[in-house]
């Protein structure tokens, strides 16, 4: 079992860096942070940007991961995007991972003045995205550039070029050969059948928060039966399950996993029981969502080698 915790974007730096700091020499495995451009009930409170913020924490930290929980289309094009990740994952050493997932319904759907998607177009635009981002992060060597007819007046630049119905790159250059080879892992939420079947062909691995609207007991069995899912699904592909991996936050289904240790401890038997590789918890806040006490988790993560 390896083990992440999600450090929210709501400190300011140089304060912040104590948290990055921390998670890696508390012996945390990854750290991630979410990508929206405000939060649910946090809407009004403080909430910086994700790229930056991971930046800053690549330069203050060696060996842990860092990852987007999750990066979404709401509000991003595939070009500019893949650009700064490339970037970060430099700066960072090849310790970057990219959550992906469709995108929610909430602030971030609706702040650019987008229309409301059905949930096939979302799935759609989803597909769209992360195939550029698969397509992007190999660099212009490791890519293949979109056919297009081949005319004086329609020939494609060098670079990287695709079209859709969603998105279009036209000569796209990214910062060079890629860090890591053949690009970064990309981490994919997804609790449908056709979101799963696109985590089994893009992704190096698989997360959820499980099903929503579902606390306690029933949550767990949802999350048996998501568990269950993925496994068809990635039998069907053909994917060896020791080169993909599962990944559960534990925060969800109406409980915080360190709000004792004997919650935490539970929690991540649980998930283990249930194939999980990877298990997801918070930074404790001071109040409201996710509120906690840093003791908890300094003994919950003194705890994580026994647990591994």
């Amino acid at each position: 079992m390896r083990f992440g915790i999600v450090i929210l974007p709501q400190h300011d730096w140089p304060d912040a860096a104590r948290y990055w700091r921390g998670a890696e020499q508390l012996g945390f495995d990854h750290a991630w942070t979410y990508d929206h451009l405000s939060w649910r009930s946090l809407s009004d409170e403080r909430w910086h940007a994700t790229v930056p913020t991971l930046t800053a924490a690549a330069m203050v930290t060696e060996t842990i991961r860092l990852g987007t929980f999750v990066a979404s289309p709401n509000y991003r094009h595939p070009v500019p995007f893949a650009k700064d990740l490339a970037t970060l994952d430099q700066i960072s050493g090849g310790r970057f991972t990219l959550g992906l997932g469709s995108g929610g319904t909430g602030f971030d759907a609706f702040v650019l003045g987008q229309e409301d998607f059905t949930p096939r177009q979302r799935f759609d635009r989803f597909a769209a995205f992360a195939e550029g981002l698969d397509l992007l992060l190999r660099g212009e060597r490791g890519a293949e550039a979109a056919e297009r007819e081949d005319t004086a007046e329609n020939s494609a630049p060098a670079g990287i070029s695709f079209s859709d119905d969603w998105y279009t790159a036209y000569g796209a250059r990214m910062v060079g050969e890629p860090t890591q080879r053949p690009r970064m892992p990309f981490l994919m939420a997804a609790n449908g059948p056709r979101s799963m079947r696109l985590a089994a062909r893009l992704g190096q691995g698989w997360v959820t928060t499980g099903p929503d609207g579902l606390v306690g007991e029933e949550w767990w069995q949802g999350v048996a039966a998501l568990s269950a899912r993925m496994t068809e699904v990635s039998d069907a592909a053909g994917i060896d399950a020791s080169d993909f991996g599962r990944s559960l936050s534990l925060d969800s289904g109406g409980q915080f996993a360190l709000e004792s240790i004997g919650s935490f401890e539970d929690s991540v038997g649980r998930a283990a029981e249930l194939g999980f590789t990877d298990v997801m918890v918070h930074w404790p806040r001071a109040d409201g969502i996710y509120a906690g006490s840093e003791r908890v988790l300094e003994e919950a993560a003194a705890r994580i080698p026994a647990l591994r």
